[in-house]
């Protein structure tokens, strides 16, 4: 109870532990909802694969002193058109192509990090995140990439819902199905670019997949299942912050950590689907706890 205290009294004193509370919560938000859609989607791969392919572009960046949030972007949609591209015109299916350039991008920004001396200490903020050095510029940077994101899934919904589930049904509807994808793609390397300082480059894959993943044990319904996601990616994303400040431990591995803790509960206690629930709703398990006992 104390840290506790300690914790919302230091929020309540210091700018810099706010705009890592608030960039928290909105990168947890920001996760939350478009990870429901890489999980239904099958996509856990391309998030996996974006999310390593921007380390170039953070790099570039930081060589060419303009912005990080720009050059992961380029680097990000860059690698979703390539992975596309090797995939359509050759023999190489989409799992391949993927392993394929998310590995190349990611060595060529370990690569191209490791030639330059004195800013690998700099750089292992966005590769492992520190939320705790999130300036209010990163903060805006955030809320202004959250507010596209939501925004463009409130109005293409219905689409992106129906391309979910049914492509062919989405086909039959009118709907263009490969630039709804493409135009994911761009919203999830947005979604990266804005988890960049706060999980980082290797983490933020785990952001965009384990609360969907809780959520998604707990519901059945997609519309619960985004609210669920959404407060799952929240709860991880302040339990990280409080963990760091009061603990003094990594941001990004505290953040991701308390996330995979709400996976492991709904795993084993979900009401429906949790291993226990399941194991005690077998036939005869009643009979084998009596022979036990």
């Amino acid at each position: 109870m104390n840290e506790i205290t300690m914790f919302i009294q230091q929020v309540a004193q210091y700018p810099y532990l706010q705009n890592a509370l608030y960039t928290s919560v909105l990168v947890g938000i920001i996760c939350g909802v478009t990870g429901c859609f890489i999980i239904l989607r099958g996509m856990a791969l391309m998030g996996d694969a974006i999310s390593h392919a921007v380390l170039p572009g953070v790099v570039f960046s930081y060589m060419l002193g303009t912005s990080m949030f720009i050059g992961a972007f380029i680097t990000g949609v860059a690698t979703a058109l390539a992975i596309g591209f090797v995939s359509r015109n050759s023999r190489i299916k989409d799992d391949a192509s993927i392993g394929i350039m998310f590995t190349a991008m990611f060595a060529l920004g370990i690569v191209v990090m490791t030639s330059l001396r004195g800013t690998s200490v700099d750089l292992m903020h966005y590769l492992f995140g520190n939320v705790l050095a999130v300036s209010s510029a990163n903060f805006y940077t955030t809320l202004a990439i959250g507010a596209v994101v939501l925004i463009s899934i409130v109005i293409f919904y219905r689409p992106l819902l129906l391309s979910t589930f049914d492509e062919t049904m989405a086909r039959a509807a009118g709907f263009p199905v490969k630039r709804i994808h493409y135009m994911f793609m761009f919203l999830l390397s947005l979604v990266t670019v804005a988890s960049l300082q706060t999980v980082g480059i290797i983490l933020v894959v785990a952001m965009l997949i384990t609360p969907g993943a809780t959520a998604y044990l707990l519901t059945d319904r997609f519309p619960v299942m985004i609210a669920l996601s959404a407060m799952f990616g929240v709860l991880s994303s302040v339990i990280g912050l409080f963990a760091s400040v009061v603990y003094d431990v990594a941001s990004g591995g505290s953040i991701v950590l308390a996330a995979s803790c709400f996976f492991a509960l709904a795993f084993f206690f979900a009401p429906k689907r949790g291993y226990f629930i399941r194991l005690l709703r077998r036939p005869g398990a009643g009979r084998e706890a009596e022979i036990t006992s």
